[in-house]
Order: structure tokens, then C-alpha cells, then sequence
């Protein structure tokens, strides 16, 4: 909670806080009689609590034919307390301290929702808004622009304010935000323009799914590939493969192992074990790293052209349109200097003709930029899709992940370890342990069946995380 409100006294609506709205928001005569008794809070259908310093919404349940409600410029933390409210058109919680999109699911009728100015970090829970059309969430904590797709389900939606998120600032987000959402009107407060919405729609290539919206996903990709230090080795797909971690998960929470450890036998075993482990892990995770840089090779040199395109393109229409607008001014002169209505009207057929040139003219260098979209869209799918199947074959195959090395080593591992268990759990049975032998390792060998059961399981448990972990690496390979 910010300095702000920790100086401030948070106020919940009560009844009188109630009361006092809807005084102020009745007629002055009104007024009066709900100041003398009671009001039916059926028929009032707007309130306003601007500026109230309320915490928490309560106590609106009678209000059930409300319309529009103002909730801004308070410290509300939760959107709550509204179910009631099934005849609601118009809400504004802008200015608060919200965090997460819930508590809306009845409100089916609302046509106009604010959000502005909170803490949002994700948008969600909206699916029964059907009849939404003004959608204004702005200045919050937005920051994966893929969130956006989510507002596809808002079929009604035509004005949408995101404005001051954090994922403003990425190179295509007005071109990503109007390709998934093509019925937007306006957005961020900017008209979408009629020619831009053609333009993404002659994008669309044979197999029915917009080339756009596929390069916006190249888009974000060059992105996230631009991220170094920590988030280097997430982009890679070889995550928890750097130094220890894997290892160390594969024993985490594993306390029948650790006591396992206190064997003399198995301690040593530990001692050599996880060197092995973390040099294979590490051989991976190096070859991933260098998978990487040829992704963000081929992602760089895929923009570079495709920037070239775009440009190419602009180029020749500002020329085009140039030399049309420099003919059309001679010809305007002209005009106004004819000597007679022939000379104009053959003057006027010439600029309708000059028109119909430009426009064919245009429209031609829309289908070859889209054709040459397309073309390099299709080159680079072929692209990836070599470096991705090559990364994975190698993965199990030159770099065998579960195959052998680490699975092998796992094996190995255990079948040293379960010989030892025997040949202690022999000793147990014929009194020959120490005197120190720790009681809870000794519950342990209580009969064969519960330490081999007990090393089996921690066996198997090891071996699913080295598989999780190799298919996650595909998994994300393949989704990329």
C-alpha cells in the first residue's frame, strides 16, 4: 500500500455513505424526501462514489437497477461486491489499486468498463462481457503483449485504451494489437484507419491464417531473444541445465536419499556422481546456447529483410503518389486557364483517368508486398524449421539426453547404491552394524522389501525429472 493511502482514513460504503449518494445524485426535491425517509433504491439507476477514499465495495446488493456506477480516484484493492448488479451498463474503478480482473462474471450487460491507472498485470476473467464495447485499461502492470489475444472473445468490443502499459513501448505493438483485434475502432484513443485494416487483411495467405499475425509473432520472438544474462538460458530452452541445478532437483525432497548418504559407501558414490552429471548437463547447455545465436541470426537477418521490403515499397509509392499529385497541380492549372468547356471537360476526363491509373498503380504494389511477405514468411518457417528439427535430433541423438549419459549415469548410480543397501541390509539382519548406526536409517532396512521398494522409488522419481526436464526442451523448441 502506497504512502499515500497509509495517510489517509479507507472508507467502505456503508449505509450512510449510501444515503448521502444518493441524495446527491436525486433531483433536489427528491432529496428531500430521501432525507425525510427512505428511498426504494430500486429506482436509482446511477451513482457516483468519486473520490471517497473507499477500500472496500459492500453493501450495493439493493441497488439491483443500477447502470452506472463511478468508483474512481479511491484505494479500492479488490473488485468485489457487485454481483448483484446485473443491470450495469457503465463502471469505472480507475484510479485505484486493483490487481486482478475478477469479480465481473454478472455483469452481462456492461457495455463500458475502466480499469485505468491500477496495478493490473494480466488480463483475465472477462468472458461473460460479451456486450462490451469500451474496454479501457491503460497505465497498469501489462507487459506480455500476447495477453492481448485474449480480448478476441470480446466480440462486441470497438474502443480499447491500453495506453501507458509496459508493452507499449515494443516496436509492433499498434500493428499487433489491430491484426488480432481487426473490429477495433479506435484505439488508444487514435482512430484505426480503414487502410491499415485492409492492408492486414490482404495479408492473408492460402492457408487461411493472416501472414500478420504470424509476424507479430516473429516479432515477439526477435524479442525475447534479445534478452541476455539470465534470461539467456530460458530463450535457449537449456534452463536448470547450468552447473548444479539439475542435479540438485533430481534429490530435492528426497529425505529417504539423504539418509542414504550417511552410508560411507554412498557418501562416496555422491562424491564422483554429480561431476559426471553436471559435465553432461553442462555439454547441452552449451550446445544450446550456441542453437540460440543461430536462431537469433536467422530471426535478425528474416527483419533486416523484412524492413527492406516494407521500405521499398513506401518508397515507390511516395514516388508514384508524388508524380501523381505534380501532374494533378499542372493539370488544376490548366484548368483554371482553359479557353473553353471542351478543353475543361477533357482536362477533368483526364484527371478521372489519371485517378484509376493511380489507384490500379497502388493496388498492385499492395499484392506485391503481400506476395513478398508471403515469400519470405514461407522462407523462414523452412528456415526454422531446419534449425529447430537439428537442434532436436542432436538433442537425442549427438547429445543424448535420456538415452544415455545422464539416464545411463542415473542407472549406474542406482545399481551401485542398491548393492550397497543389500549388503548393509545383510549386516542388519546378522547384528554386524555399528553401535552408532543412526535409528532412522535403521528403520530403514527392516526387511529387504522396504529399502529396495524405498531406493526403486527415488530411482524412478529421478528418472521422470531427467525426462521432464528433455521434454520440456523439445516441448519448447517445437512451440517456438
Amino acid at each position: 500500500m502506497s504512502q499515500f493511502i497509509k495517510n489517509i482514513e479507507p472508507n467502505i460504503i456503508d449505509d450512510e455513505m449510501l444515503q448521502k449518494a444518493i441524495e446527491d445524485k436525486c433531483p433536489e426535491d427528491l432529496g428531500d424526501i430521501a432525507r425525510e425517509e427512505s428511498i426504494n433504491v430500486k429506482v436509482v439507476t446511477e451513482l457516483q462514489f468519486s473520490f471517497k477514499n473507499i477500500l472496500q465495495i459492500a453493501n450495493l446488493w439493493p441497488l439491483e437497477n443500477l447502470t452506472k456506477l463511478q468508483l474512481d480516484n479511491n484505494v479500492i484493492e479488490k473488485i468485489e461486491g457487485l454481483e448483484s448488479l446485473v443491470h450495469l451498463v457503465w463502471l469505472d474503478l480507475s484510479f485505484n489499486n486493483i490487481e486482478v480482473i475478477e469479480g465481473l462474471d454478472t455483469l452481462v450487460k456492461l457495455q463500458d468498463l475502466s480499469l485505468y491507472n491500477n496495478r493490473i498485470s494480466k488480463i483475465e476473467h472477462m468472458d461473460t462481457l460479451q456486450e462490451l464495447q469500451i474496454f479501457s485499461i491503460g497505465k497498469n502492470n501489462l507487459t506480455v503483449l500476447e495477453d492481448v489475444i485474449y480480448l478476441r472473445r470480446l466480440k462486441s468490443l470497438r474502443t480499447l485504451n491500453l495506453s501507458g502499459n509496459p508493452f507499449c513501448s515494443e516496436e509492433h505493438y499498434r500493428l499487433f494489437v489491430v491484426a488480432y483485434l481487426p473490429s477495433l475502432v479506435y484505439l488508444d484513443f487514435k482512430l484505426v484507419r480503414n487502410s491499415t485494416v485492409r492492408f492486414l487483411h490482404s495479408l492473408t495467405g492460402k492457408s487461411g491464417n493472416s501472414i500478420l499475425q504470424s509476424l507479430c509473432f516473429v516479432a515477439l520472438g526477435a524479442g525475447s531473444l534479445q534478452k541476455s544474462g539470465s534470461q539467456k538460458h530460458t530463450t535457449a530452452f537449456v534452463e536448470y541445465l547450468d552447473g548444479s541445478l539439475l542435479f540438485d532437483s533430481l534429490y530435492a525432497e528426497d529425505r529417504e536419499a539423504a539418509k542414504l548418504a550417511s552410508l560411507p559407501e554412498v557418501g562416496d558414490l555422491l562424491q564422483a556422481y554429480p561431476s559426471w552429471f553436471v559435465l553432461v548437463s553442462g555439454n547441452l547447455y552449451n550446445y544450446g546456447l550456441e542453437e540460440y545465436e543461430k536462431r537469433e541470426a536467422e530471426v535478425s537477418k528474416f527483419y533486416k529483410r523484412f524492413h527492406e521490403i516494407l521500405a521499398v515499397n513506401q518508397q515507390e509509392s511516395q514516388r508514384i503518389i508524388s508524380d501523381f499529385e505534380s501532374r494533378n497541380q499542372r493539370r488544376l492549372d490548366e484548368l483554371s486557364q482553359a479557353g473553353s468547356s471542351e478543353i475543361a471537360e477533357s482536362k477533368r476526363a483526364q484527371g478521372k483517368e489519371d485517378i484509376h491509373q493511380l489507384w490500379d498503380a497502388l493496388m498492385t504494389l499492395e499484392a506485391l508486398v503481400s506476395n513478398d511477405l508471403e515469400e519470405l514468411l514461407q522462407n523462414f518457417k523452412r528456415s526454422i524449421d531446419v534449425i529447430a528439427s537439428t537442434f532436436t535430433e542432436n538433442i537425442q541423438g549427438i547429445y543424448p539426453f535420456h538415452r544415455s549419459q545422464c539416464r545411463d549415469l542415473e542407472n549406474e548410480h542406482h545399481k551401485k547404491v542398491m548393492k550397497i543397501a543389500i549388503a548393509t541390509q545383510k549386516k542388519v539382519d546378522k547384528y554386524e552394524i555399528e553401535e552408532d548406526f543412526p535409528d532412522d536409517l535403521l528403520r530403514l532396512f527392516e526387511d529387504k522389501n522396504t529399502i529396495v521398494n524405498i531406493i526403486n522409488t527415488s530411482h524412478s522419481i529421478r528418472l521422470r525429472k531427467i525426462d521432464k526436464r528433455e521434454s520440456d526442451m523439445l516441448c519448447n523448441t517445437y512451440q517456438w
